[in-house]
């Protein structure tokens, strides 16, 4: 988790790509606690929910789609 948060801050991700799933499984880990996505440039520029999943892509801005 730190290692990702680390890449964030530092600007070094075109994209994070996430499933996430609303499973209660304990108080699990913040990955974006202390992170300001908006001012790092990022942006939500898809997101499709289902029944068991809501999936998001946050890009940086100026990251267009290539090849993903």
């Amino acid at each position: 988790m730190a290692t990702i948060q680390q890449f964030l801050r530092a600007g070094l991700l075109d994209y994070v790509q996430l499933a996430i799933s609303p499973t209660l499984l304990g108080s699990g880990e913040q990955l974006f606690a202390n992170i300001d996505l908006l001012k790092l440039g990022y942006r939500c520029t898809e997101h499709v929910s289902t029944e068991k999943a809501m999936h998001v892509v946050l890009r940086k801005d100026g990251q267009g789609r290539r090849g993903v």
